[in-house]
């Protein structure tokens, strides 16, 4: 098995290495690196030599690598903070790994800004889903240290950020950090904006960091007056006590994956994405003018990356969706059995299929039950598929009727 010494390096066409790092160049053979990598490190490296480049895709790189016993790979900034050689520990755990790194580039940023960033919430969006930012944003992080790509620039950003309402951050921007012919930092004060007409483009490669300005208020519990609601009928949502304690009940700050089955005016989906910012959540409704009252809410309250489905759960295709944690079934229209049902013939599938990589976890599902027909189609469901019940609580709230939370493992 082959060894690899990763060597991090800055964009400048004048590097600086210790002299110990120049021994481990000048005796080296092999070398890899991005096509920029090797622009920038070819005069540092012997006229006898090897390159590999670092293309997509990255399978046929590894198995150019083994052709190999020592390879030398230079990398951008730091190789550990998201860096190739986390991608090595992950493609080939049993190679031996010595690193060397520089600063990376958000460290640099805050280097050039006399920014202290020892509190800074650090982000990669190169080719990276937004659940991580989104979640950054949720918790009210003061510093947020972003990895951009050319689809998720700097204007893209700013853009989703002012549509959720986080228009509290200055934004900072730093172009080719390291290249001194071409580095550039620009600042996006909060106050600020652009249109499409005028939206700035940056060199790549960019990063940014996000300074909170103001802070946004944020609920425990949100009070019913604040959402959109549907046709204006305050009772079809789930009352802010009631919410809380179910969201409890289902023991959310523990789970990975929520689904909200009949989300209506998206009540339980946003509060549980304000209390728990991790959770990747999937919502279903079967009326399709809810949709526009779960876009209207979820930017209201800042809550970006809820997954909504429209149409009946029942013939809804769930196959690709991630296997639930937590199920909170707020409608079912009279089929709350053959919902259940459904429900676990994913997870059971799921884990079949070896897709679900904890198949042992405590997974549970909760009903909000106002009549004795929808508590006792409960019990049927639970009693079919051998689930444990772990609570069943009685609450009443203000003149409203009686609500029982019952709450099963499955």
């Amino acid at each position: 098995m082959y060894k690899c010494t990763v060597i991090g390096i800055s964009d400048s066409r004048e590097q600086w290495f210790s002299p110990k790092i120049r021994e481990i160049i000048r005796q080296g053979k092999v070398f890899s690196g991005g096509i920029r990598h090797h622009e920038i490190m070819n005069d540092f490296l012997p006229k006898e030599h090897v390159w590999i480049d670092i293309t997509i895709p990255l399978s046929n790189v590894f198995n150019s690598y083994k052709a190999y016993d020592d390879i030398i790979i230079f990398a951008s900034g730091d190789p550990l903070f998201f860096g190739f050689a986390n991608t090595i520990q992950r493609e080939v755990p049993e190679c031996k790994i010595t690193v060397h790194p520089y600063f990376n580039s958000i460290q640099m940023l805050a280097h050039r800004l006399c920014l202290p960033y020892h509190d800074i919430r650090f982000v990669s969006l190169t080719g990276r889903p937004w659940d991580k930012f989104d979640e950054a944003l949720i918790k009210g992080e003061t510093l947020i240290g972003v990895l951009t790509d050319k689809k998720k620039t700097p204007a893209i950003i700013r853009q989703r950020m002012r549509e959720y309402g986080y228009d509290n951050y200055d934004m900072y921007v730093g172009e080719c950090l390291g290249n001194d012919s071409e580095e550039a930092i620009t600042k996006i004060g909060y106050k600020e904006d652009f249109s499409n007409n005028s939206s700035p483009t940056f060199a790549q490669p960019n990063c940014i960091i996000l300074q909170q300005k103001v802070k946004k208020e944020q609920f425990f519990g949100i009070p019913e007056n604040h959402f959109d609601l549907l046709d204006g009928r305050v009772n079809m949502i789930t009352k802010a006590p009631i919410r809380l304690a179910t969201l409890a009940a289902l023991n959310l700050r523990n789970a990975r994956v929520f689904w909200d089955i009949g989300f209506c005016t998206g009540s339980v989906s946003i509060e549980a994405k304000l209390q728990c910012p991790h959770l990747a959540i999937e919502s279903f409704e079967i009326r399709p003018e809810c949709q526009e009252i779960m876009a209207t809410n979820m930017k209201r309250f800042g809550t970006p990356g809820i997954n909504v489905h429209i149409g009946d759960f029942l013939t809804t295709d769930i196959s690709t969706l991630p296997v639930p944690d937590a199920i909170f079934i707020g409608g079912h229209g009279g089929k709350l059995v053959e919902i259940v049902d459904k429900v676990v013939g994913h997870i059971n599938s799921s884990i079949k299929d070896n897709r679900e990589s904890e198949p042992k976890r405590e997974r549970l599902i909760a009903i909000n039950s106002v009549s004795e027909k929808s508590h006792n189609m409960m019990y049927e469901a639970a009693e079919k598929n051998n689930f444990t019940l772990i609570s069943d609580n009685r609450i009443t709230l203000n003149e409203h009727n009686s609500i029982n939370i019952i709450t099963f493992a499955i």
